[in-house]
């Protein structure tokens, strides 16, 4: 298994998960940030007295099987990109377990 970690702008958020949901992809997990993505325009810009300027960003975890990540990381790095710079990360991971929390 692994775990896809994007980090992505607010504004392509929606784009991203509507994109893995029409793929069938839906066990995933969002997480509000706080980044040095480079931001799109100065209403991103914050100010953090431990980290100087960031922006917000959005955190998506998604565990997957091994032979998925191809098809997941091409949609997030489609859905997610603005314009032609750099505009968030992916990052895939080794899962050593998965483990279930209650059930039969």
């Amino acid at each position: 298994m692994k775990l896809i970690t994007a980090l992505l702008h607010h504004v392509r958020v929606t784009a991203v998960i509507d994109a893995l949901n029409d793929a069938g992809y839906r066990n995933l997990n969002l997480q509000d940030i706080k980044g040095t993505l480079k931001p799109l325009g100065d209403f991103e810009l914050t100010y953090s007295s431990e980290a100087r300027l960031v922006i917000s960003e959005v955190q998506l975890s998604l565990p997957c099987e091994d032979g998925e990540v191809e098809s997941i990381t091409r949609i997030i790095r489609e859905a997610g990109r603005i314009g032609s710079e750099i505009s968030g990360w992916v990052y895939v991971s080794a899962i050593e377990q998965a483990l279930p929390i209650g059930g039969a």
